[in-house]
């Protein structure tokens, strides 16, 4: 008799692809992280966005490399496990492609119950009060008329860009964003959303360190690391949260 699915996984902020702290040995790891996880056992693996670093698909243009990451997904998905993605601010012009592979592409925030326990999923950007700049320009990020206008150049050029860009964001310059408890607008959030609904677990990224705290109506709060100096990640086994993390090991 097959052992229930009872586990499921949840990981962010991998930025497969930035050029620093040894990237192929991030994908290395990342790789080995999705073929831990037990094909028999597992019932979902949800991907909290910024798993790339830069991402843009064109229409019948996409970005080289990442061939075992891909691999490993896809056998995830043939032995049964679904796999979700959330769009970062990092890997946010991912279209079709990922849904032909038999991702699932998620808008935030996202709302599931997983054996009796309400999650509510998503990145993390853009989330509370606040960050008006920071939203307008998101905002800008997902306009069509702004990717049309991006689609003009020549992929050699836009993925330049788009690398060169993010190479200059808060990770690349490795700055450790330092959580404001109740003060920060995602915690704002998550007390606004679970008086209205309730909810056990808020589950995010983005904010590149790790966060468990509790929410005023009695949820909790997790925000996921990064990647990296390090490989991080949570899952559920039907009962309670488990929290993976192992350092970098330096060569």
């Amino acid at each position: 008799m097959a052992e229930a699915r009872t586990l499921t996984y949840f990981v962010s902020d991998v930025h497969l692809g930035l050029d620093v702290n040894d990237p192929a040995d991030r994908e290395v790891r990342f790789v080995s992280f999705l073929n831990s996880i037990p094909r028999d056992r597992s019932s979902a693996l949800y991907m909290l966005g910024d798993i790339w670093d830069f991402w843009y698909e064109y229409h019948d243009v996409v970005p080289k490399g990442y061939v075992r990451v891909f691999a490993a997904l896809m056998d995830l998905m043939d032995n049964g496990v679904k796999v979700y993605f959330f769009q970062g601010n990092h890997d946010i012009w991912c279209y079709h492609y990922f849904e032909e592979m038999g991702i699932v592409i998620l808008q935030q925030p996202y709302v599931v119950n997983i054996s009796g326990k309400t999650f509510c999923l998503g990145h993390g950007d853009g989330l509370g009060p606040g960050h008006h700049w920071y939203k307008l320009m998101r905002w800008g990020f997902r306009a069509k008329f702004f990717q049309s206008l991006f689609s003009m150049l020549h992929p050699y050029l836009a993925f330049r860009f788009g690398k060169g860009w993010s190479k200059k964001s808060r990770v690349a310059k490795s700055f450790d964003y330092v959580f404001k408890g109740e003060d920060e607008p995602l915690y704002k959030f998550a007390a606004d959303f679970e008086a209205k609904t309730h909810v056990d677990y808020f589950v995010f990224g983005h904010y590149h360190c790790d966060v468990r705290m509790p929410v005023a109506g009695g949820g909790e709060l997790v925000i996921l690391k990064d990647w990296m100096n390090g490989s991080s990640y949570m899952y559920f086994d039907g009962i309670s949260m488990r929290f993976g993390y192992s350092p970098k090991m330096e060569k």
